[in-house]
């Protein structure tokens, strides 16, 4: 586990640019919280967002939400896919657009597979388990790896280190540590807060790296988040690149055990998504 303390905090911040939560998020999630939240309110906020409008009603009518028929506005989209839904796609679209500029990778790749990462997790947990919100898995599923577009907006040679890694068959986080004296993760952690994510998933963004996580006394609804971040990763990487992710062959037992998942189940569920993405 990382330790992190004030002057590791004022490092991280000061050496990047890690965004803040934008007016517009935190406009409409205090609406959210209300008891009876204004739907007309809501939606005409992130309609007066003319591109941001336009980018979900887009994501929304493509073939992952199924929809039955073409939605065309805003409100009829919350209506249709409800607060919790509409929120998590604003919170992506607004993170994609506080996080770019000329990077070593392609920030439109990364991003692609962040959303389907956070869209798997949304899919798994409303399909395997009904103990965590749904809203908290999108999130951690969006966030958790939003370090490594900072690292490569940041150092032109970030791209070697994950050609590297993929090479290996292992994740990045030691040999960022050794060049760059942070990693990732820190950096998601960050985000995750400066965003006003809830501490537990900071936390869980700090160490989703961690392959004992499962065997440690923490939260058991953190674990179980956990355990479906896990296959959603794999999930993802399964689809678009034929291969596991590095860590799979160690925590796969463990992480299956913990969601209730036969090795039967789990291949459905692969299926499942290859048809779907």
């Amino acid at each position: 586990m990382f330790e992190l303390d004030n002057k590791k905090m004022a490092e991280v911040v000061s050496s990047f640019q890690i965004p803040a939560k934008p007016e517009i998020l935190t406009e409409i999630q205090e609406l959210m919280k209300e008891s009876e939240p204004d739907i007309e309110r809501i939606a005409s906020i992130i309609s007066s967002d003319v591109g941001l409008s336009a980018a979900i009603l887009k994501i929304i009518n493509s073939p992952v939400y199924g929809m039955q028929r073409k939605i065309s506005e805003i409100k009829q989209a919350v209506m249709m896919l409800g607060l919790k839904t509409i929120n998590g796609l604003v919170m992506a679209l607004l993170l994609k657009e506080s996080i770019k500029g000329d990077a070593c990778i392609s920030l439109e790749r990364y991003w692609d597979d962040a959303i389907d990462v956070a869209n798997a997790i949304t899919y798994l947990g409303n399909h395997v388990k009904n103990e965590v919100p749904i809203d908290m898995l999108y999130s951690v599923g969006l966030f958790h790896d939003c370090g490594i577009p900072l690292l490569a907006l940041k150092y032109p040679n970030y791209n070697n280190i994950l050609i590297q890694a993929a090479q290996d068959r292992t994740n990045s986080i030691e040999m960022e540590e050794q060049e760059y004296r942070t990693n990732h993760a820190i950096l998601g952690y960050y985000v995750a807060s400066s965003w006003h994510l809830p501490k537990d998933l900071c936390q869980l963004i700090l160490r989703h790296h961690e392959l004992g996580i499962l065997k440690q006394n923490i939260e058991p609804q953190l674990q179980l988040i956990y355990a479906l971040l896990m296959i959603a990763n794999n999930i993802v990487s399964k689809v678009r690149r034929f291969t596991e992710t590095p860590d799979w062959h160690e925590i796969k037992d463990d992480v299956l055990d913990m969601i209730g998942l036969s090795f039967e189940d789990y291949a459905d569920l692969e299926s499942e998504f290859f048809e779907i993405f």
